[in-house]
């Protein structure tokens, strides 16, 4: 068969999620058949940024520059998900190559556990001051005053957001990426609905504008959760837990926190990075920030599935460093990488030749529209270094080495990124254009630095 052919033949099959053996066979089969699931499952997480976007692009800038300055906050809940999320896949994948099905539903149980009780304390914060948190980020007053109810309903709800992430984690880490991915055609499918009935209004659904995309996208959310839980107590996927499994279990738990915060820190300290931009975005008015925010969300769009193709190395590596075959771990690595430098090279020159037009979908204000091509164009510019850079670190955390990508996000992010940023857009008085510049040039950093550091093979010897 042509490698067309072949595409179009295993396609289905790794849709269905057919395949679940990852430790023998064709590396470049393997990693087809988990790329594609997770792939369209970071996809499908996405899409909620762009049809939140799209919706609520029509109630003008300041509703735009609300939701942009929420996700800036959010980041860090994800953050937070994410972080954690890569411990839970790290141990599960490890577990599965060992062939130790219940100490991988355990450890399942315990990040449930822990995801419930980091949420809370965010619920508190977010319902309790969701005007003080806009105004921290440089929001003028009429913005906080109309945006605040978007702000207090995301993060008052984030427990969806902890769960829809550490529960897909569970999946992922297992090899049941095709599970994450219909999980959240679910809850998109419910949010493309929602949304407009809740912006703009309906029958006896009143309009809440820009805050009825916050309540549409939870509720998406929300229901993704329920689906997820079933799954996992109805033995859909190859991870099952009943009820004698609701135990709190200290030692895995202790494990679990151990692994995870390396990724907790390498993902607060890359998205409080991310703040701190946003901040500086804010100093040239909403307009240049809604621009941004809109670009930011469109590059979300083709960073998640490329992430969703690191997820797939991360899984490789853990379920064949539990296997006992790092070499194979290894050469799945600079497989997916050399697919994801493929990918992300098309979509760049897509961006460099289309930003306009695809900024004009959104918004048809001149400035939003000059600046967010701007941004999109630069930024794009370093996708094909992004591209193994995530690969490479989304490695290091599949074998459980949380740390290395953590000390790389600290130099690259907070050494260099943000006070090249803060100089070159206020001191040297670049505007807008030298944070964009700093972004791309740190992606490529880490891309390099990462490569370097993933040559020394310390992460084949790391125990989870």
């Amino acid at each position: 068969m042509t490698t067309l052919e072949k595409i179009i033949h295993f396609f289905p099959q790794a849709v269905a999620g057919k395949q679940q053996e990852f430790t023998s066979g064709s590396i470049r089969k393997a990693v087809f058949m988990l790329s594609v699931p997770m792939v369209l499952e970071m996809m499908m997480e996405s899409i909620f940024f762009l049809v939140d976007a799209y919706f609520v692009s029509s109630l003008g800038a300041n509703a735009i520059a609300t939701v942009g300055l929420t996700e800036s906050v959010l980041t860090l809940v994800y953050a937070v998900a994410i972080g954690l999320s890569m411990g839970v896949t790290a141990i599960v994948a490890r577990r599965i190559g060992e062939k130790d099905v219940e100490g991988a539903s355990k450890a399942a149980v315990q990040s449930i556990f822990l995801g419930i009780s980091i949420a809370m304390v965010i619920s508190v914060i977010g319902i309790i001051f969701p005007k003080e948190i806009l105004s921290l980020m440089g929001g003028a007053p009429d913005l906080v005053e109309t945006g605040y109810g978007y702000t207090q309903i995301l993060l008052g709800g984030n427990v969806t957001i902890m769960l829809l992430f550490l529960i897909n984690a569970v999946f992922r880490g297992a090899g049941d990426a095709s599970v994450a991915m219909k999980v959240l055609i679910l809850s998109n499918l419910l949010n493309i609905v929602l949304d407009p009935l809740f912006i703009f209004g309906w029958g006896p659904v009143p309009a809440f504008g820009v805050k009825g995309a916050a309540i549409a996208t939870t509720i998406g959310r929300g229901s993704a959760v329920v689906f997820q839980l079933l799954i996992l107590f109805f033995g859909w996927s190859r991870i099952k837990i009943g009820f004698k499994d609701l135990v709190f279990r200290t030692k895995i738990m202790w494990n679990l926190i151990k692994v995870s915060l390396g990724g907790i820190g390498q993902f607060i300290i890359g998205t409080s990075s991310w703040v701190f931009l946003m901040r500086i975005m804010a100093e040239f008015g909403s307009e240049v920030l809604a621009g941004y925010t809109i670009a930011i969300r469109v590059l979300m769009f083709t960073l998640m599935p490329s992430w969703g193709m690191s997820n797939a190395a991360a899984t490789l590596v853990g379920q064949n460093l539990g296997a006992g075959k790092p070499k194979r771990a290894e050469q799945s690595v600079w497989k997916t990488g050399k697919y994801n430098a493929w990918f992300m090279l098309f979509v760049s020159l897509f961006y460099l030749l289309f930003a306009e037009f695809i900024l004009k979908i959104f918004s048809d204000e001149t400035e939003v529209i000059q600046y967010g091509a701007l941004s999109l164009r630069i930024i794009a510019a370093g996708y094909v270094f992004y591209a193994y850079g995530m690969v490479i670190v989304q490695a290091f955390n599949g074998a459980g080495d949380t740390k290395t990508p953590t000390i790389i996000n600290f130099f690259c992010f907070w050494v260099f990124q943000l006070p090249f940023a803060y100089l070159a857009a206020l001191v040297f008085d670049w505007g807008a254009l030298g944070v964009f510049i700093a972004i791309t040039v740190t992606e490529v950093l880490i891309a390099v630095i990462g490569i370097l550091w993933f040559r020394k093979g310390n992460w084949k010897k790391v125990q989870v």
